[in-house]
This record gives structure tokens, sequence and C-alpha cells, in this order.
């Protein structure tokens, strides 16, 4: 009777056969056995991989196949990918552990399969129909780092550092409105001091605390905000104080930088100050009256010197400019918008004017009445331009 081929692809011998090699191929056979039962295959992933698997062999010499291995340790450099591997189409179970760095689809040629994400093991088998199901599969490790509170997202860990939590310190931050859906929201401490608020849709959430060192509330839907004195009298917060030389912090829309405002560290006095109902003009400063109270005004004096310019730029009304033209001949743009009586100053940083103009972009406005750009070719010149009109533009103010 000729040899027929088991499950697994094992030589099942006929009587007769195999006359001076069936103690080799019986062998062989019992190492297919072994390997099928407790073999490990190391797989370097680089791709989609099919696992060797010999269906008929009457090979007398063994040698081992990941498709007939009973473990898979799954192994590479894959980043956010996702890479099949197929498994030969038999009655066969596996042990997967995924160290790729890829979610390994394990197919057995058909429409049914089972994906593991990287860092994972599972259980699958195949039933010898072109599927493959889960038998029982390890979590997902967990998400984020450390002190990250855990969550389900989508079957597996995640973690945020939204939400961390170290054993002693919960933290709470976000960019985004915080929705804290309860009934009643206590904090308490040994001092029964309290801090109430009440929300848009009427609930109420006390926070029974001492000090509240740090509170970042990006979006809030608050209605009131209140707190409830030593005596049980529920009062309105009116003035907010930051102690201990600490710093109010505005932050921007991604909630990664900020603004802040501290005291000096030794104010030996109190001072308040009341800033202006509306906003002041282009290049006007901030002002006080002597009392705290502030408001804008325009700065009065001479240009503000900028550092020596050794190429073409735009002027800024009441700055002075060092043209240093040795190498180039420079073109300086004015303000298009100015109003009366801003004014910007210009001197020959090298002595070079002469050698390689000096050129004043007049920039849609009159220079001198003229609807000309200024050339100046005068070695050590140095001269303002004060804008009157429309009509005259830029004056000389000294030539």
């Amino acid at each position: 009777m000729a040899s027929t081929w088991s499950n697994l692809g094992l030589n099942l011998q006929g009587t007769g056969d195999n006359s001076g090699t069936w103690g080799q191929l019986t062998n062989v056979n019992l190492q297919d056995i072994d390997y099928a039962i407790s073999g490990v295959a190391a797989i370097t992933l680089t791709g989609n991989t099919t696992l060797a698997f010999t269906t008929n062999s009457s090979s007398t010499t063994y040698s081992t196949e990941a498709g007939r291995a009973k473990i898979l340790v799954l192994s590479g450099s894959l980043s956010a990918t996702t890479v099949t591997i197929t498994v030969p189409n038999i009655q066969k179970d596996y042990v997967i552990i995924n160290n790729s760095g890829a979610t390994a689809t394990i197919s057995s040629g058909g429409s049914t399969t089972v994906s593991i994400a990287t860092a994972t093991k599972a259980y699958v088998y195949s039933n010898g129909s072109s599927s493959i199901n889960f038998g029982l599969a390890q979590a997902t490790n967990p998400g984020g780092s450390d002190t990250y509170v855990q969550y389900n997202s989508s079957g597996a860990f995640a973690g945020s550092s939204n939400l961390t939590f170290n054993g002693t310190t919960l933290g709470i931050q976000t960019a985004t409105a915080l929705n804290l859906t309860v009934t009643s929201l206590t904090v308490t401490n040994a001092t029964t001091t309290s801090l109430a608020f009440t929300t848009a849709t009427g609930g109420t959430a006390t926070l029974t605390t001492a000090n509240i060192t740090t509170a970042n509330v990006t979006t809030a839907n608050v209605t009131s905000l209140v707190y409830v004195n030593a005596t049980g009298t529920t009062e309105n917060i009116a003035n907010l104080n930051v102690i201990t030389n600490g710093t109010l912090k505005i932050y921007n829309t991604a909630n990664t930088q900020y603004t802040g405002l501290k005291v000096a560290a030794a104010a030996a006095t109190t001072a308040t100050f009341t800033l202006p109902s509306t906003d002041g003009t282009a290049n006007q400063v901030m002002k006080t009256d002597g009392s705290g109270n502030l408001s804008f005004a325009t700065v009065s004096g001479g240009a503000a010197w900028q550092a020596v310019q050794s190429t073409s730029f735009s002027a800024t009304v009441k700055y002075g400019y060092f043209v240093n033209t040795t190498s180039v001949a420079i073109t300086c743009t004015l303000p298009a918008s100015p109003t009366i009586g801003d004014f910007i100053s210009f001197i020959d940083y090298n002595g070079t004017f002469q050698t390689n103009n000096f050129t004043v972009s007049r920039n849609g406005n009159p220079i001198q009445g003229s609807a000309t750009d200024l050339t100046v070719a005068t070695q050590r010149a140095g001269f303002t331009l004060v804008y009157v009109d429309s009509t005259q533009g830029w004056l000389l103010q000294n030539n």
C-alpha cells in the first residue's frame, strides 16, 4: 500500500513501503510532531510572509519549517504598518508573540483572519477551511507613559497625558472642554472650607479644600462661581488672590505656552493697576497717572536707533537706521500707510553712499512732493524724513 500523509504532513507509510529508510522517515515524523507541539520559530518580518510548510515529503532528513511550529516569535523594525502572515491551511494552533512593530494579520488563505497588535501575544488556530480564529488573546500593553490613567480604546488599552495619577495626585489637564458628569463632587481635607460652582444646566458641584494651588480651566460653562466661608455663608468671589509670589498664567490655544503676570518678589507696598477700557493706536505705549490708572500715549522724543543695516530692508516709523553700503547698494522701503508726524532717520554708517548709493523707496507716497524714489549719493549723509500728507508725502527735516 502506498504512503499517505497526515494533516501535519507526516508520512504515513504503507505496509512494506520504504524498505531500508523506514526508520529515518519515522524519525522525521517524530521530529515534525515534536516541533508542532513545542517548536519555536523566530521570524524577522520585512513585509508580508508565507510560512514554510511541506504537505507531502518522503525526505529522510529533518528540517524545521515555520508553518509547523507551535510558537511563532515575530520580530522586525516595522513601524505603524500592517503585514500579513500566511500559515498553512490545515487544522493547527499557534501561540504568536508579535514584537515586529507592525500589526500582524494572520491568514490561512481565506477571508477570515485575525489581527495581532505589536507588543502583544495571542493564541490562534486554523480550522483547515481557510479560516483563522482567536483563542485566548492577551490584552495590549498599557498605553502612554508612566502615571497615565488607562482606558479602553477600541478594545485596547490607551493612556493620555490629560489624565494622570501617580498614587498620590490625580492630574487633569486638557486644552478643550472638560466634560464632567456627576451627581455631586466633593474633595475634602482637614479644613472644611468649600468652593462651589453652578453649571449651565443648573447642577451644583462643591470642592472642599483648604488650598487650591493649581487650577487649569480652559473651557467651562459656569453661570456662577461662589465659595462657602467658615461660618457656612455663601459669597460671590470678587477678588482672586495668587499667593506666595505665584504667577497668573494665561495660556495659548494649544495650552503649551503662556503669558504670566506676577509681582516683584521684593515688593514692599501694594499697588493696583486699572487697564484702559479701549485699545490705543499703533506704536503707542502704556503710561500711568501715578495713581494706578493706565492709558495709552504716543511716544515723544528721538528715534529708536536700530542695529546697522547691511542689506535692503523695510523701515518702521520712529526708528533710526545706520546704513552700511560698503559692499552693495541698499534700498529702504518706507511704510505704506504713515500718519502725520511719523518720522524715520538715516545715517551713512561707513561713508560709502557716494560709492554705493542708498535708495529710499517711497512705497506709494510722495517724497518732497515728488512721485519718485529718493537716491542718496552724498558721503556721510544723515537725514530724517517726516510724513505730512498725501500731497507732499515725506519731507526732509534736515538735509
